[in-house]
Formats: structure tokens, sequence, C-alpha cells
């Protein structure tokens, strides 16, 4: 008999090791699936992501010309909502607002505007929807730019004043100096340097506007895409 109830005792212990075996793999495949355990490598070039104060964090990505103005208006809402919802302080929400491919030549000043407005205006197929006439001045700066950029009274001055970062793509902007010295004879690496001296305020280049977007994720940011 004891033969017997060792005998069982050998097999039920069996089964358990073999059904925690069979539970331990699932949970490891599970984790893998899910990735726990990954950290993202964390970059120089990065660090100003982190830095931002805030308890909740989003990037509003902005590839189109309308993009441009939604994301504006996205980014007013984004405090007004914190505030009137959760009387949060608009310290408390940081906010990073994407401008590349199509959207990037909204992250240059006026004074770009002013000098190579004919060039972007070309470029992106837009004029003033006021004058029909290529803008000599950041339509974003405006608080009332028309139907093409709608943005309710919302100007990359009073973004700034609340505390909203601006992440330019680089590749575009290369692309569009190299389309200003086509058409100025000047020298693209020149004409980088100044687009880059010249960013709206608050503003920071980004090896490219996917990889500034994919790298706030990763830092916590919540997406928003403006169309």
């Amino acid at each position: 008999m004891e033969a017997v109830q060792s005998a069982r005792r050998s097999v039920l212990s069996g089964v358990g090791a073999a059904i925690a075996a069979i539970l331990l793999g699932s949970k490891d495949a599970a984790a893998q699936a899910q990735g726990e355990g990954f950290q993202p490598a964390r970059h120089q070039q990065d660090e100003w992501m982190a830095r931002l104060p805030g308890k909740h964090r989003t990037i509003i990505d902005c590839a189109t010309l309308s993009g441009a103005g939604e994301g504006m208006l996205y980014a007013n809402n984004l405090y007004l909502g914190n505030k009137n919802g959760y009387q949060l302080n608009e310290s408390e929400v940081a906010i990073i607002v994407c401008l590349r491919h199509r959207a990037t030549a909204f992250a240059y000043n006026d004074a770009i505007w002013g000098k190579y407005g004919q060039t972007l205006s070309s470029f992106l197929e837009f004029v003033d929807p006021k004058t029909k006439q290529p803008p000599t001045t950041n339509l974003l700066n405006s608080p009332d730019y028309g139907m093409a950029l709608p943005n309710l009274g919302t100007t990359v001055a009073s973004l700034v004043k609340r505390g909203t970062q601006f992440a330019v793509c680089e590749m575009a902007t290369r692309r569009i100096s190299g389309l200003v010295a086509a058409d100025t004879k000047a020298d693209p690496q020149a004409v980088f340097k100044e687009l880059s001296a010249n960013l709206i305020p608050n503003g920071h280049l980004v090896a490219a506007g996917v990889v500034g977007v994919t790298r706030a994720q990763e830092f916590g940011y919540a997406l928003l895409t403006a169309l």
C-alpha cells in the first residue's frame, strides 16, 4: 500500500511540475509579447522632452497645412480642458507640437517668411487667404488667418506663453533649404543654418519629425494627430 501511495504522490508531483512549467512558459511568452522589461535608449538630443514639467504629457503630430492650424487649436483645447475639468494649471500640462512634412514651413519666424515667403508659398502651394498673395509673415502668428488654417485666435505667441514646445523636422528643413538655395543661388548649408537659427520660440530641431513623435511617446507623451 505504501508503495502505491508513494507512486501516486510521484505522479501528482510530476503533473504539478508540468502544469507549473506550462503556466510559467505562458507567462514568459506573454511578457515577451508585451515587451515587459523593455527600456528604450535615451539620447542627449531628446533630453529636452524629458525635462518638461507636467502631470500629463501630449505630443501633437502636424504634417499638413491645415494640420498646423488644427494642432494649435488642439494645444489650446488641452490647456482649457485640463483647467476647466481638472483645475490644472498650464504648468501642469506638458505639450509638444511637432511640425513636420508640409507643416514644417510654419516653424520659422517672420524674418524667414519675409525673406523667403515666395519660395515657401510655391513649395506649399499656399497663399495668404486674405491677400491671395505669398505670405510675408508666419500666419501661425496671426490670430486670424482664415479658413485655410483655422485656429480661432490661438497664436504661436499665446501657446509659447503657456509653455508649449515645438519639435521641428530637420529633414524637411534641409529640403526647404535646398529649394530656397536653388531660388536664391545661395549655399544650401548656409540657408539651413539660417533657417535653424530662426525657428519660432521654443522650437527644437529633431532629426526627423517622425523620429521626434516616436521619441516623445517613449518619454510618456500621448499622441494626438492633427489633420
